[in-house]
């Protein structure tokens, strides 16, 4: 037998059917897909299923949107687009299923944020770490 740190004990949380979650590794994973930039997967002891706000790669997404024909021209206008958000959630979905992601370890939901997480927006600690209260305080409307 071996032991293998997955996150900090602080950061994991319990789902509504006894599932233990560290958010952070199921973060790693969404990062290798490279339309995300930056993610917050959240999800508590009253429901089931992992919901994130993603930042997406403006870099990637620009392209994007004007192959797929995405109206707009800033990350702002892409964000509001639904069909960002599903090319979006898709990828994640594809790198996922990749990375053997558990069932309760799939988010099921997701929100597009255009502002990347900074120390300077408070959403991240000096060591670029999420800062997980102030983040799902953010976002209580979205999550």
């Amino acid at each position: 037998k071996s032991l293998r740190i997955v996150d900090r004990k602080k950061n994991i949380f319990k789902l509504s059917q006894g599932e233990y979650v560290a958010p952070e590794k199921i973060e790693n994973v969404y990062a290798r897909s490279p339309m995300v930039a930056q993610s917050f997967v959240y999800g508590d002891s009253l429901k089931s299923k992992l919901v994130a706000v993603v930042v997406p790669d403006p870099e990637v997404v620009e392209p994007w949107a004007k192959a797929n024909g995405v109206a707009g021209s800033s990350i702002e206008e892409w964000c509001k687009s639904d069909a960002l958000k599903a090319a979006i959630f898709k990828d994640m979905a594809r790198v996922g299923e990749e990375a053997k992601l558990r069932g309760f370890e799939v988010v099921r939901a997701i929100a597009l944020e255009p502002e990347p997480f900074s120390v300077e927006n408070e959403c991240l600690t000096p060591t670029f770490k999420l800062k997980r209260p102030q983040l799902q305080a953010r976002y209580e409307g979205i999550v």
